[in-house]
C-alpha cells in the first residue's frame, strides 16, 4: 500500500505503519534525498534477503545501511579513518555513502560484505524520522536490477509490486541521482561511484593526498 508521507504534521500514521512493517520483517519503500529506497531491518537476515530478492539481486551485492545520524557509526563500524570521519561530519546528512570496516560482533547478514558495511545518513526528514524509530535499515535503490532507480513511490511500486508491504510517498526525490560512494577501508579513500557529492567537494574536505585514484 502507498501511504502519504509529505507533511510532518500528518505523516504519523504512515510512519507508524512502516515501523510496524519493519518490525515484523517486511520490506518497505522509503523516500530519501537521492532516490527512493527499498529496505528492511538490517538485523533481520531473512528481511534483508527479501530486499535482495525484490530487486533481483544476489548476495554478492549487499545493500548499504541507512542510519539516523553520525553518532550511530561507532556502533556499526571500527577503525574509521580520520578522513572518512571528516567526510561524514561535512556531508551527512547527504548524498554520500561511506564503506567502512564493520564491527565483527554484529549479528547481521547483509550478504557477501567481506567484513565491510556501507553507511549513509539521508538528508530527508521523513527518512530520518523513520530511522529514528527503526534503527539501521538495509536500503538499496527501489528498482529491479538493471532498471532505472525510482524517483517516486509510484515508480517504485510499478517495479517492485507486492514484494513491498508499505510504500511511503513523499513526492519526487529532491536530487534524483544516487549517492557518491567512497571506500574508506584502504590506506587512502577511493571513490567507487560518482553521485550526489562531487569529487571536488570531497577533495575540498580531505585534500587530494587522502584520495586514491578512483573508479569514478
Amino acid at each position: 500500500m502507498i501511504l502519504e508521507c509529505r507533511d510532518p504534521a500528518s505523516w504519523g500514521p504512515s510512519i507508524d505503519a512502516a515501523v510496524d512493517a519493519v518490525g515484523r520483517g517486511a520490506v518497505i519503500v522509503l523516500p530519501t534525498d537521492t532516490v527512493y529506497g527499498v529496505g528492511a531491518d538490517a538485523f533481520q537476515p531473512d528481511a534483508v534477503a527479501r530486499v535482495l530478492a525484490a530487486k533481483g539481486r544476489g548476495r554478492q551485492m549487499p545493500p548499504p545501511v541507512l542510519i539516523p545520524d553520525v553518532r550511530t557509526v561507532d556502533g556499526l563500524a571500527m577503525d574509521v579513518p580520520a578522513a572518512a570521519r571528516a567526510l561524514m561530519e561535512a556531508c551527512w546528512p547527504g548524498a554520500l555513502t561511506v564503506i567502512v570496516t564493520a564491527q565483527p560482533s554484529l549479528a547481521w547478514d547483509l550478504g557477501d560484505t567481506h567484513g565491510t558495511v556501507a553507511l549513509r545518513v539521508p538528508d530527508h526528514a521523513a527518512a530520518r524520522a523513520l530511522l529514528g524509530r527503526t534503527g539501521p535499515l538495509a536500503v538499496t535503490s527501489a528498482n529491479r536490477t538493471g532498471e532505472p532507480a525510482a524517483t517516486t513511490a509510484a515508480e517504485a511500486q510499478a517495479q517492485l509490486g507486492d514484494a513491498v508491504a508499505v510504500y511511503l510517498d513523499a513526492g519526487d526525490s529532491p536530487l534524483g541521482v544516487a549517492s557518491t560512494i567512497v571506500d574508506a577501508t584502504g590506506a587512502t579513500l577511493r571513490i567507487v561511484r560518482q553521485g550526489g557529492i562531487s569529487r571536488e567537494r570531497i577533495v575540498e574536505i580531505v585534500g587530494e593526498d587522502a584520495l586514491a585514484g578512483d573508479d569514478g
